[in-house]
């Protein structure tokens, strides 16, 4: 039981966060959901099906919750719990830092800074790590075939945003100081030396 309210509570906080930050853009007249929008070919068909891959996985992660799948050994079970809760922490944290400059998706109209304080001096890809971290510790904590694949669908397409639309993005967009700062800091955690 006591992995069930674990996972209730990440979820809980980490899409209250999600759409508490997107309505508090919408009032500033942000647009925040970008995925998909002004954009054709490979990149929209990668922020497309991750969009998918990313509610499916949701989906899927509930049910397993509700239907609490999965008996794993208690320690596998205590690490998927420590990833649900560290992945909803390194999202927040992603999430706040980025303040107004946070979008889901790449937006080629709006205007933002290149954000390199807080979390993001240890990851060039926070919000990313912690949607990793959140469906590999449910998985963890509630295994199941159908999820697992879906969980391993989600990180492939999170990861395929990153490489192939994200990070073109953003080296189109700041040049120099994006490339320092890609040799910098490591796609998902740590830094180079």
């Amino acid at each position: 039981m006591e992995f069930k309210l674990i996972s209730i509570a990440a979820f809980i906080a980490f899409y209250g966060c999600y759409f508490i930050k997107m309505l508090a853009q919408k009032k500033k007249g942000i647009q925040t959901d970008q995925i998909g929008k002004g954009k054709a070919g490979f990149a929209k068909f990668v922020e497309v099906t991750m969009k998918a891959a990313a509610v499916l996985v949701f989906a899927a992660g509930l049910i397993s919750i509700f239907m609490e799948t999965g008996y794993r050994p208690a320690v596998v079970r205590i690490m998927g719990a420590a990833m649900s809760v560290g992945g909803t922490i390194v999202f927040i944290a992603a999430v706040w830092t980025m303040r107004d400059s946070w979008r889901a998706g790449v937006s080629k109209t709006d205007k933002t800074a290149l954000v390199t304080n807080g979390i993001y001096q240890i990851s060039r890809n926070p919000a990313f790590l912690g949607f990793d971290l959140l469906y590999i510790g449910t998985l963890l904590m509630f295994f199941n075939w159908i999820l697992c694949g879906l969980t391993v669908f989600a990180v492939i397409m999170y990861h395929l945003q990153i490489v192939n639309v994200e990070e073109d993005f953003l080296l189109a967009t700041f040049g120099k100081e994006y490339q320092q700062y890609k040799e910098k800091v490591c796609r998902y955690i740590g830094r180079k030396w």
